[in-house]
């Protein structure tokens, strides 16, 4: 059985965890393909979005532990693959969504908050449930617990384990959307495709300044925006939304490199 199912639509990228039977728990296969999958999405650049979910029902239920038994390994080497899957994630250059039916629990909900977007059914359920489990959290949970709701619901989230539904998650600002099962599929395709549609390098430094301004002062995320803007003027998006607003049509972004090449000297481009 193939652990990580691959689909391409129009630009959309979608990714889906497949062992049902597990409930998608992630196994040392399914987190060596889901790394070589974020590593193809993000050197692809006919992907515009990539979709994250689960197949059968769920989302995901967190690392499967049994998958580790009595493998002889450290626990540090052990908990690599995690630390590269959450850094690909988090570093991927086009926008990412998590569709989540059913339970995403531990490493699981964290690999939805690891995503730029989560659309999620009435019917999900979420848990830290690490501490349960004797262990704390992974997968960059610590990290992005307190940046989305604050330390003190991090703390309560992370050490009372309690699972919340899809309602509170929302709330808190764990999700984005909640859409009823019957139409998430529907909602996830407009929206994939809205962001499809978008320039694609203004989308990349647009994440990326704000995955950054979270840890940094306000001179610095300055001067990030500049940079920032600087490669965008230098694709023709720019240029072309411009055209596309004067003369009243959608706009047809490419995310080109629009700076003429040099022809001598060192400034020579042998690329596109």
């Amino acid at each position: 059985m193939t652990v990580l199912l691959t689909r391409d639509d129009d630009g959309v990228r979608t990714l889906t965890l497949n062992r049902p039977h597990r409930r998608n728990a992630l196994d040392a296969e399914l987190w060596e393909s889901l790394r070589v999958a974020l590593v193809d999405a993000g050197d692809d650049r006919s992907v515009r979005a990539v979709v994250l979910t689960g197949a059968g029902g769920a989302f995901c239920s967190g690392a499967d532990i049994r998958s580790g038994a009595g493998t002889a390994a450290h626990p540090l080497y052990r908990i690599r693959p995690l630390t590269e899957v959450a850094l690909l994630l988090h570093e991927l250059p086009v926008p990412t969504v998590a569709k989540v039916t059913g339970v995403a629990v531990g490493a699981g909900w964290n690999l939805a908050l690891g995503c730029d977007l989560v659309v999620a059914t009435p019917e999900s359920a979420f848990s830290q449930i690490f501490v349960r489990r004797g262990l704390s959290p992974d997968l960059g949970g610590s990290w992005l617990l307190p940046k989305l709701v604050g330390l003190q619901q991090a703390k309560r989230l992370a050490l009372l384990a309690e699972t919340v539904d899809a309602a509170e998650a929302h709330r808190l600002g764990l999700v984005t959307w909640v859409v009823d099962g019957d139409k998430v599929d529907a909602f996830v395709d407009d929206l994939t495709a809205r962001l499809a549609a978008g320039p694609p390098v203004a989308l990349a430094q647009t994440k990326a300044l704000l995955n950054e301004g979270a840890d940094r002062t306000l001179r610095e995320a300055l001067a990030s925006e500049a940079r920032a803007q600087a490669v965008n003027f230098a694709s023709t998006d720019a240029s072309e939304a411009f055209s596309a607003f004067a003369e009243k049509r959608p706009p047809g972004f490419t995310g080109r490199w629009a700076v003429p090449r040099s022809t001598t000297g060192a400034g020579r481009s042998e690329g596109t």
